[in-house]
C-alpha cells in the first residue's frame, strides 16, 4: 500500500510538472520577490539597497518534485537635483523539478525610473523594464517512456523521444508600471498599485525546436498597503492577480507587525504574523522577524485544492532572507528625503 501511494503521488507530481510548463514559477512569499511581480516595483522600499533571496521546496517529502530559488538585488539613487529616482536591479531564478531534472535558470537585469508627482509628499509613478536570458535543460538519461515497457521494463530500449539537444536558450522581456504614495497623519501609511506584462516577446519554449510553442504573455495586477495602527504596530496587505494564457491565479493576505523595542523608532526586533490564500489552491501561514536591516520569513502551503487527498494537504515550504540598507545619507536625513518606499 505504501509503494502504491508513492507511485500515485509520483504520477501526480509528474502531471503537475507537465502542466506547470504552461505557466510561470511562483512563490507563496511573492512579496519577497517583487521583480517577479512587476519590474516597476524595483526600488519601492525605504533604503538605498535591497538584497532578497527565497527558497521553495515543494512535495519533496514523498517524491523528487520542485526546488526553486530566487535572488534579486536593487540599488536606488536620486537623479540629479530633482525628486526623481532610478533603480538598477537584477533578478535571478533557478528551478529543478522531477526525476528527469527539468531545470530552468533565468538571469534578468532590470531598470526602473521613478517620476516624482509631488514636492510635498511621497508620490511616484514608476516605469520598469526587465529582460535577459532563460535557459532550460533536461536529463534524458533519467527518462523512462512507454516504449521501454514490453511485458517488462527494458532500460536499454529507445525512449522514442527525439530531442535535438536536451537544452535550449531564449530571451525574455517584461515591462511594468506602478503608482506609489503615502497618506494619513505624517505620511505614516503607504500604498502601491501596479500592472505588468511579462514575456512581452513570447519566448520560445520547446525542447523539440517547435517554433509554434511559445511562453504565453502574463498579465499581473499587484497592490499593497501598509496601515499604521499605533507607534508600535501596523498591518501590511498584499494581493496579486495574474493571467497567463488560460491560467488564472489570485493570491492575497496580510501580516500584523509588532515592534518589540522600547522606542517606536528602534526596530531592533519586529515580529510579523499572518497568512495568505492562493484561491482554490492553498492557505499559507507566514511568520517573519525583522532585525534592523535583516529580515527572515518562513511559510508553508497547506493544500486546500482538489489535490489535497493525494498530497495529504502538504504543499510548499519557503524560506526567505532580505537585507535593506542605506549608502549615502546619514541617519538624520533619511526620513527627510522623499523617495519611493513601502
Amino acid at each position: 500500500m505504501k509503494n502504491l501511494f508513492k507511485k500515485a503521488v509520483t504520477a501526480f507530481a509528474v502531471l503537475a510538472t507537465l502542466s506547470s510548463q504552461a505557466q510561470d514559477l511562483h512563490f507563496s512569499q511573492f512579496f519577497e520577490a517583487p521583480l517577479l511581480r512587476n519590474p516597476s516595483l524595483a526600488g519601492i522600499f525605504t533604503g538605498d539597497i535591497r538584497v532578497q533571496g527565497v527558497y521553495r521546496d515543494q512535495w519533496n517529502s514523498f517524491t523528487n518534485a520542485y526546488r526553486t530559488g530566487s535572488f534579486n538585488a536593487e540599488y536606488k539613487k536620486p537623479v540629479g537635483t530633482t525628486n526623481d529616482f532610478i533603480t538598477a536591479g537584477m533578478q535571478m531564478l533557478y528551478d529543478k523539478a522531477g526525476t528527469v531534472g527539468l531545470t530552468t535558470t533565468q538571469v534578468l537585469p532590470a531598470l526602473n525610473y521613478h517620476k516624482s508627482l509631488s514636492n510635498d509628499k511621497v508620490e511616484f509613478l514608476s516605469l520598469g523594464f526587465m529582460g535577459g536570458l532563460i535557459h532550460k535543460s533536461i536529463d534524458v538519461t533519467k527518462m523512462t517512456t512507454n516504449n521501454q515497457y514490453n511485458g517488462g521494463w527494458n532500460p536499454t530500449a529507445a525512449t522514442g523521444e527525439t530531442f535535438a539537444v536536451p537544452n535550449f536558450n531564449a530571451w525574455d522581456v517584461s515591462v511594468g508600471m506602478s503608482y506609489n504614495t503615502t497618506f494619513g497623519m505624517d505620511g505614516m501609511n503607504s500604498l502601491f498599485a501596479g500592472v505588468a506584462m511579462h514575456h512581452l516577446n513570447k519566448p520560445k519554449n520547446s525542447f523539440y525546436r517547435d517554433a509554434t510553442t511559445e511562453l504565453n504573455k502574463k498579465l499581473v495586477f499587484s497592490t499593497g498597503m501598509k496601515w499604521q495602527v499605533n507607534d508600535f504596530s501596523y498591518f501590511t496587505l498584499h494581493a496579486d492577480h495574474s493571467q497567463q494564457g488560460t491560467i488564472k491565479e489570485t493570491i492575497a493576505g496580510g501580516l500584523y507587525s509588532y515592534n518589540t523595542g522600547s522606542f517606536a523608532d528602534d526596530a531592533a526586533c519586529v515580529l510579523h504574523f499572518g497568512g495568505f490564500l492562493r484561491w482554490k489552491d492553498a492557505f499559507i501561514p507566514v511568520v517573519k522577524v525583522d532585525m534592523r536591516s535583516l529580515s527572515l520569513a518562513l511559510s508553508y502551503d497547506v493544500n486546500v485544492s482538489q489535490l489535497k487527498t493525494a498530497s495529504q494537504g502538504r504543499g510548499g515550504f519557503e524560506l526567505s532572507l532580505s537585507y535593506i540598507g542605506f549608502f549615502d545619507r546619514n541617519d538624520a536625513a533619511r526620513d527627510a528625503v522623499m523617495c519611493p518606499r513601502f
